[in-house]
């Protein structure tokens, strides 16, 4: 899991800094990338066939979103699920001075 989502961040130009990644007995694993952008997070259950990722860029000076959307599918490329959910929320970004 840990080669999977480091070649999803580096294939979709994001800036690795460092990783871990924790493998569960029997099964499941936990793990996170550490990006310059800020990181993505995976957590799987295969006994109930469920995993979840989070894929969190800053968009402080660049509009990193379209990176964050490659590495989702990436790995729903390579994981193959029956269903997925996908829910992107803008969080932040630098500060224009105008009210919302």
């Amino acid at each position: 899991m840990r080669d999977v989502c480091r070649k999803a961040v580096e294939e979709a130009g994001l800036t690795i800094v460092g990783d871990r990644f924790f493998q569960f007995k029997p099964q499941g694993v936990t793990g996170t990338v550490l990006l310059a952008e800020s990181h993505l997070a995976i957590h799987t259950w295969p006994e109930a066939g469920f995993v979840a990722v989070d894929v969190y860029v800053c968009n402080y000076t660049t509009d990193n979103s379209d990176k964050a959307d490659r590495v989702f599918r990436a790995l729903q490329a390579v994981l193959k699920p029956q269903r997925s959910r996908f829910q992107a929320i803008r969080r932040g970004g630098k500060d224009d001075g105008k009210e919302s």
